[in-house]
């Protein structure tokens, strides 16, 4: 395949735009990321790639439970070509609901085993945010610019994309702006759906030291190894874009963390971070194609399994740029809202 000129712009460094450009310029498509720096809400996150777990918790559709395993078995290969350490680790959840979770799992094809007051999955994968954010981008190298895009603009061949100092031509544009606002110049469908997205927001604490050796849930907190410390998380409050700690809700987490692992943890040790998620009305990421815009692609709102289905975004999206029929553009086209 020959490189596209002009490049497709992607506008967003997280998850899932870096997983959209990867995926992008492997299939030999020339790409260039809008990087806004600041808050990267991808980086403060568990990294859990969990479709056993989150479907079970969140008492996902069976749909919904096959595009999670999806989204996981994907993840070896592109990690592996991506330079992303991928850790295989059992996942275990602690205390009340363990029966009511292995019947849900059950229910939806996962495998776990019992044990008390016990339940234990060998099907969830963990990555470490920051480790696998940087070696996306050092995949993109150069192409990676930083800037704000202040104003997009239709062209003959494409889109303009104005920034602070800086124009670009882009022969298609992959809005990976998370939960922030439309940017001028995108179409009414464009803004109608991004006014549809939900900002979450998330507040997880980083532990010096490694009380787990592999990711512990329980009733209100859970505790995640990483190679240096462990995390503990996580709040999800709907409608909040401050990204200020809340000391109660550390507070909060903390106590329900020692309860599930049944041990304290010091307070002293913890750096809590808070980042904003964009979730759609059913919780699932729009991916794909805009019906008013041409050339014109979304990668938004994966609520918390952004990290989870990041590939299978990407692949989505790429698969719509080509034109091609993927099997998953059904279930996250934007135009089912």
């Amino acid at each position: 395949m020959t490189t596209t000129s002009p490049p497709i712009a992607i506008i967003g460094a997280g998850v899932l735009g870096l997983c959209a450009a990867f995926e992008l310029s492997r299939r030999g498509h020339g790409v260039r990321v809008i990087d806004p720096g600041g808050a990267n809400a991808s980086s403060v996150a568990a990294g859990m790639i969990a479709p056993a777990m989150e479907a079970a918790i969140d008492q996902v559709t069976p749909e919904q439970a096959a595009l999670f395993r999806a989204g996981r078995d994907l993840w070896p290969a592109f990690a592996q070509a991506a330079g992303v350490a991928l850790n295989a680790r059992p996942a275990e959840w602690r205390g009340p609901q363990a029966e009511v979770l292995a019947e849900r799992m059950g229910a939806l094809g996962f495998a776990a085993r019992r044990d008390d007051d016990t339940l234990v999955t060998d099907e969830d994968l963990q990555i470490e945010p920051e480790q696998a954010l940087q070696a996306l981008r050092s995949t993109m190298g150069a192409a990676v610019v930083k800037g704000e895009v202040l104003r997009l603009e239709p062209t003959a061949s494409g889109w303009r994309l104005n920034l602070d100092g800086m124009t670009l031509e882009a022969s298609a544009v992959v809005l990976a702006t998370g939960a922030g606002p439309a940017i001028p110049g995108v179409t009414p469908e464009i803004r109608r759906l991004v006014d549809l997205i939900q900002p979450i927001k998330g507040q997880i604490g980083r532990l010096r030291s490694r009380p787990v050796a592999h990711v512990v849930r329980g009733p209100g907190a859970y505790v995640a190894p990483m190679e240096a410390g462990a995390v503990v998380g996580a709040t999800m409050q709907p409608g909040r874009r401050d990204l200020e700690p809340d000391p109660a809700s550390s507070r909060r987490l903390l106590e329900a963390a020692e309860r599930v692992l049944g041990q304290p943890l010091d307070a002293a040790e913890v750096e809590w971070r808070a980042g904003v998620r964009g979730a759609s009305p059913d919780g699932m990421p729009l991916a794909g194609a805009v019906p008013d815009a041409q050339g014109m692609f979304l990668a938004l709102a994966p609520r918390r399994n952004g990290w989870l289905l990041g590939p299978l975004v990407a692949e989505v999206v790429a698969d719509a740029i080509e034109g091609r029929a993927s099997s998953h553009a059904a279930a996250l086209d934007p135009r089912r809202f």
